[in-house]
Parts: C-alpha cells; sequence; structure tokens
C-alpha cells in the first residue's frame, strides 16, 4: 500500500470513529430522554413500577459514559486530532458526563415519586410539571442534534428557552407555597414536589450547558457565562476564537 493510499485509509478510519462516536451520544441522550421521561410519568401515574424501573435503568448510562470517555480518548491518542475534530472529541466527553448527570436527575424524581406514593399525597400541580418536563426533554433533545451536527443557531436557540423553564420552576414554587400556607398538612409533600421541580430546572441547565458546547463546536467561541457580551478589557485582545 502506497503511502497516500495509507493516509486514505487512515482519514477515513479516524472518520467513521468519530461518527460512531456521534451515535453514542445520540444513543445515550435518548436514554437520558427516556429515564426522566418514565420518571414523570411514575410520578404523576404514582406508578411505583415505572419509579423503580428508572432507579434499577441508571446503570446503563453510566456504562455509556465510560464507553465514550474511553473512545474519546483513543482517538485523542493515536489521531492528534486538530481545529474542530479536537473540539468535538473534547465535548463529547464534556457532554457524556451531562447526560449523565440528568439521569441522576431523573433517579432524584422517581425517588421523590415513591416517597409521595407513601404520602398518599393529593397536591397534584400535573400541568406545570408536564409542561417543565415537555420543555426540558425537548432541551435536551434539540441540544444534542445541534452538538452532533455542530449548528451553533440551534443551540443558542436552545440556550434562550432555558428561562422559559426557570420561569415554571417560579411559577410552581408559587403554587406550593400557596398549599403549605393554606395547609400545614401538606408541607412534606409540596417540599418532595418542588425537588421534583428542582431536578427538572437542572435538566434544562444541563441541556443549556450541552447547547453551549454546540456553538463552541460550530464557532470556535464560548457563550458560558455570557463571555461573547461582555465589553473586551483595555489592553486585552478577549477570549480567542479558534478556527
Amino acid at each position: 500500500m502506497s503511502p497516500s493510499q495509507d493516509n486514505t485509509t487512515g482519514y477515513r478510519h479516524f472518520h467513521e470513529q468519530l461518527d460512531l462516536l456521534k451515535q453514542r451520544l445520540l444513543d445515550m441522550s435518548e436514554r437520558a430522554e427516556a429515564l426522566v421521561e418514565v420518571s414523570v410519568d411514575a410520578l404523576l401515574r404514582r406508578d411505583a413500577g415505572k419509579a423503580e424501573a428508572v432507579i434499577g435503568g441508571d446503570h446503563q448510562l453510566d456504562g455509556l459514559e465510560i464507553e465514550i470517555e474511553q473512545m474519546a480518548i483513543a482517538l485523542l491518542a493515536l489521531q492528534q486530532p486538530l481545529a474542530r475534530d479536537l473540539r468535538l472529541i473534547i465535548g463529547a466527553i464534556k457532554v457524556s458526563n451531562d447526560l449523565e448527570r440528568v439521569g441522576d436527575h431523573a433517579v432524584n424524581i422517581a425517588q421523590s415519586a415513591l416517597r409521595l406514593i407513601d404520602m398518599r399525597s393529593i397536591i397534584t400541580p400535573d400541568p406545570e410539571i408536564e409542561d417543565m418536563a415537555r420543555r426540558a426533554r425537548r432541551m435536551l433533545s434539540d441540544a444534542l442534534d445541534a452538538f452532533v451536527r455542530a449548528d451553533g443557531t440551534l443551540g443558542r436557540d436552545v440556550c434562550k428557552r432555558d428561562d422559559q423553564v426557570d420561569s415554571l420552576h417560579d411559577s410552581l414554587f408559587r403554587i406550593l407555597l400557596t398549599h403549605m400556607l393554606e395547609n400545614p398538612v401538606t408541607i412534606s409533600a409540596a417540599l418532595e414536589l418542588f425537588l421534583v421541580s428542582r431536578n427538572l430546572e437542572r435538566v434544562a441547565d444541563l441541556a443549556t450547558n450541552i447547547a453551549e458546547d454546540a456553538v463552541y463546536l460550530a464557532e470556535g467561541k464560548s457563550i458560558k457565562h455570557h463571555l461573547e457580551d461582555r465589553p473586551v478589557p483595555a489592553g486585552s485582545r478577549g477570549v480567542p476564537s479558534v478556527a
């Protein structure tokens, strides 16, 4: 095999591995979304079996995180990628960690569901919780699509949607506070539901993290902490973009 053929084969293999890495991220995202969906369904339906299934299924996300991290490290060590490919591989490690944390929040919601079943709670702010869960899952799905396709526009759109979930979280807190003030017997259940809301808000925050990584992958520009909106200090070149 000539050197040029060898280089072509190596290049093709490298990009096949990158495609496989992206697919594993999509697989992990789908699993994380499913765990959130089932955990919320267990809560709303007071279904202990579904809650237990979420708790028992979280280990699959842990395994995918390890697999993605190992794939990424192997690509970094063997291929020495540059520019966007390098950002993709490093970003994949960060994204897989965020997705693993989404699974942890789904488990937290499932555990809250089990405790509420034991309480026989009569507080049911179902529309708000359903809306939060739907928006958070959609953000997560779109954030992964933005990252895999290096779509900075979609990534920025996902980031903007985080405010909507925050507003629902605040609204749900006011509803639960009203219940607690009117009937102290509901305090334990209300606090449990507030914990559910907090976990859904964190899922949306993690989706925002992934969306920010998508923007960095696409544009070589960090938008975390609103860095791009800050004035550049005198005598400073600011945060450099990476081509």
